[in-house]
């Protein structure tokens, strides 16, 4: 992997470790406005934006983002048909390396916004992880933030990748919606 290029995960869970329900989407009820705001920020400043198929924002500078998107339809590498910023990348055919080569990308920030898959990927790799929480959120039957969830906690399976808790930032105090950056 590049030295050059900084490896940074989002990701929003709820009390009990979901990112979203059943049917892979984020309820209403997971998306606080400091959260969203500190996200579309922080994507803001990223060279390039990785997500699954099932993952991605909506903020309206969503667009403009290169990015890399995983998917097991291809081979390798593919351009995305219907987005020219887009490269599509099956981890099983190509290496992360070559997918930020042909996205054009290989200093900066890449920004890893999910799913679990993806950020299984990158646990090994992450220079911080931007963990938001919603201690009054629960999402039974839903799909959780990162592999090993719920048999452990977000916070111990990042423990068991080297990652260990720095600042925190309150970004909803009403609901108690914090963000806490996980660093190497």
């Amino acid at each position: 992997m590049s030295p050059l290029l900084r490896i940074e995960g989002y990701v929003i869970l709820s009390a009990n470790g979901m990112l979203a329900d059943a049917n892979h989407v984020m309820p209403p009820e997971l998306k606080f406005e400091g959260d969203q705001q500190f996200f579309n920020d922080a994507l803001d400043n990223a060279d390039l934006v990785v997500h699954g198929r099932n993952s991605g924002e909506e903020q309206p500078n969503s667009p403009k983002r290169t990015r890399i998107i995983l998917t097991r339809t291809i081979k390798a590498l593919a351009p995305d048909p219907s987005n020219p910023k887009a490269t599509l990348w099956n981890p099983a055919g190509a290496p992360f390396d070559a997918a930020c080569e042909r996205a054009g990308v290989t200093s900066g920030l890449a920004a890893i916004i999910g799913g679990p898959t993806v950020f299984g990927l990158f646990l090994d790799r992450f220079d911080t992880f931007w963990l938001s929480f919603a201690p009054h959120v629960r999402i039974p039957g839903g799909e959780p933030g990162l592999p090993g969830v719920p048999a452990r906690t977000p916070q111990a399976v990042l423990a068991a990748h080297g990652l260990h808790a720095a600042e925190t930032r309150v970004l909803d105090a009403a609901n108690d919606v914090s963000v806490t950056a996980w660093r190497q």
